[in-house]
């Protein structure tokens, strides 16, 4: 596709600057994404080929806004794979995740790019860097040294292979949960069963099956459908059905099934992180958060724990007893947003 007729490369003359949607067809993201990528490269090329001695301005600063192009489009892209997909958009999504990931890859395992933002990340002090500057310069060399930058060449290739799949691997989650979704409907015939629901709810769910092609209404796992049904729905068999149908999506045993990707998925975040000298996935991860280290969580919840498990207790007494008072003696995950929702009306 000519790179002049594609809207995902033109300036948004739109109010605000937002994307003309309207404009935008699927063929153009593939051609858009693959363009921006290599403007970006050229971008990367021009900070690491210059003859200049490194300074905060043509490499740190010039590096945060490399590839704002290729940010654009790919953040337009993967809002839509997640809020108003098809099998087309996903398809797409399987081709241009790979080569995002190894341009990722590429800069962050570029050895030249890598040498400059040490080297001035190695003088910082005498860079007389104002608070912004010295947190951008922080996180750029950390975004290299925690993916791999200082890694041995073979190392780096390993890396990268385990990056791709993860990617794949993401991808194909999101997707096999997505068509689970899109696929479940709870079709209710008799208006007894939408009882206590809100009548906005009650609207929804008929307008949802006006588009299916049915009488009577449909609940979906959409959480605009899912939450309300589980908060005000009487119906507690219905109740039950529609969450065992949430929460086993992935985990049927069948073309959808998770359960082999996520095992995957933990096993090569493992792996991922022994190879850049962390002791386990959620290391790496905390070490960027508040928390720092997997004890100080543990330490924090379990601290957590004893001061809310009283309240915890007073409240599920009161949950209790909401219950009993309509013959349920043991309350279960389908109860966990209806009794909650009953307490609080009661109450306030």
């Amino acid at each position: 596709m000519n790179n002049i007729q594609n809207p995902l490369l033109q300036a948004f003359n739109t109010p605000y600057k937002t994307a003309p949607f309207s404009k935008i067809k699927n063929i153009h993201f593939e051609p858009a994404i693959v363009r921006a990528i290599a403007m970006a490269k050229e971008e990367i090329k021009a900070i690491t080929s210059q003859n200049n001695t490194p300074t905060f301005q043509n490499t740190i600063e010039a590096l945060e806004f490399t590839g704002a192009k290729l940010d654009r489009i790919s953040s337009i892209f993967f809002n839509l794979n997640s809020a108003n997909t098809s099998k087309e958009i996903q398809k797409i999504a399987q081709r241009i995740s790979p080569l995002l990931t190894e341009f990722s890859n590429d800069i962050l395992l570029d050895k030249a790019l890598f040498e400059r933002v040490k080297k001035i990340y190695l003088q910082k002090q005498n860079l007389k860097l104002d608070p912004e500057q010295e947190m951008l310069l922080e996180k750029k060399y950390k975004s290299f040294v925690r993916n791999g930058a200082n890694l041995p060449e073979e190392k780096k290739v390993e890396l990268r292979e385990i990056d791709k799949t993860l990617a794949q691997l993401k991808l194909k989650f999101g997707e096999n949960i997505l068509e689970e979704t899109n696929i479940y409907q709870l079709h209710l015939t008799q208006k007894e069963q939408l009882e206590g629901l809100p009548e906005t709810a009650v609207e929804a769910a008929k307008e949802l099956a006006d588009e299916k092609g049915k009488e009577g209404w449909i609940i979906s796992l959409d959480y605009p459908s899912y939450i309300p049904f589980m908060t005000y729905a009487k119906n507690r068999v219905l109740r039950q059905q529609l969450n065992i149908a949430f929460g086993s999506r992935g985990f049927k045993g069948d073309a959808l099934d998770n359960q082999k990707n996520v095992l995957e998925i933990t096993k090569l975040r493992h792996k991922r992180a022994l190879l850049l000298g962390y002791r386990s996935h959620a290391h790496f991860v905390l070490e960027e958060r508040m928390a720092k280290t997997p004890n100080k969580v543990n330490t924090f919840l379990n601290s957590l724990l004893e001061k809310a498990k009283p309240a915890a207790h007073k409240e599920f007494s009161q949950l209790q007893e909401l219950a009993k008072a309509e013959g349920i003696n043991t309350l279960q995950k389908w109860d966990s947003a209806y009794y909650p929702e009953k307490l609080k009306q009661k109450l306030f």
